[in-house]
């Protein structure tokens, strides 16, 4: 029997354009028109706009997790359900609606605070690192403070995340094919989160969790649970922790997933579920006609 997981990307993937095909549904419209009262400003306007303000943390993670959220509730609508779900980094929170952890109108909320923390946090420097030696790249970081891999992606790419002192001291040292620095000005998913963690916790705690109607895996613990509490524990957690994109797509086999769906623009994840696990069937649904196919 085929069992299905739905990926949510996050920042990063996003694109000018994305979701305007969306806006002749009515579920669109709708989540369009609710999503404009939340935030103050309209998401099909910054993904119709400048691709530089559209890059900026505060606009990003909102205008994804909405996207993503009416590419959801549309394909639920023609029938289709998940038998799990994950999201990289602002993608959990997608992939926490898709299971009906919380509402659209929660789910929202929380993202665009999340957005607005990240979006003022300073001091820290990221950098991507790609087809490296990871024993080298993990003795430096041990033996560097500050520094951590915030995003596991893959067997051949990371990011580290920590101070720009630290950052810059490790890089020359690093054997890779390749290396590039981020355009964020925050370390994030690093300890260096912590005080955006302990403002985002006091929002968290004061919001409503449902038990998962699919099992969810998460980025700072890829074991699958549908359980609120642990779900919401490990949201919390992310802010700090590292982004364990690559023991997710492992455990994928594990839960005998045949086909894994990566919702939303781009195709990012589905290029590192091919490489890390070549024998699941993989498709992407980034817009209306992606659905229909």
């Amino acid at each position: 029997m085929s069992k299905i997981a739905w990926i949510y990307p996050g920042q990063g993937s996003q694109a000018v354009g994305m979701g305007v095909d969306l806006k002749e549904t009515k579920t669109a419209t709708a989540l369009f028109e609710q999503a404009e009262k939340i935030l103050g400003w309209s998401v099909l306007e910054k993904c119709q706009g400048d691709e530089e303000q559209l890059s900026q943390t505060l606009y990003t993670q909102p205008c994804l997790f909405v996207i993503e959220s009416i590419l959801t509730d549309i394909l639920v609508e023609k029938g289709h359900l998940p038998d799990l779900v994950a999201g990289h980094s602002l993608g959990e929170y997608s992939a926490l609606y898709a299971a009906r952890v919380f509402d659209f109108e929660t789910g929202l909320k929380l993202v665009k605070k999340r957005a607005e923390l990240m979006d003022q946090a300073a001091g820290g420097k990221m950098a991507a690192v790609m087809k490296f030696d990871r024993e080298k790249l993990e003795s430096l970081i041990i033996n560097t403070p500050d520094l951590v891999i915030a995003n596991d992606n893959s067997s051949e790419q990371v990011v580290i995340s920590g101070t720009p002192e630290a950052v810059d001291t490790v890089l020359p040292q690093i054997t890779a094919k390749r290396v590039v620095a981020l355009k964020v000005s925050g370390a994030f998913h690093s300890p260096l989160m912590q005080d955006a963690a302990e403002q985002f916790q006091q929002i968290l705690d004061s919001v409503s969790f449902n038990d998962a109607k699919v099992p969810v895996l998460s980025n700072v613990d890829p074991t699958p649970t549908t359980n609120a509490q642990t779900l919401k524990t490990r949201l919390i957690q992310q802010m700090t922790g590292s982004v364990r994109w690559r023991e997710i797509m492992l455990q994928l086999p594990n839960e005998e997933i045949t086909q894994v769906i990566e919702v939303g623009p781009g195709k990012v994840l589905t290029g590192l579920v091919k490489r890390t696990c070549p024998d699941i069937d993989l498709k992407n649904v980034g817009t209306l006609a992606d659905i229909s196919q």
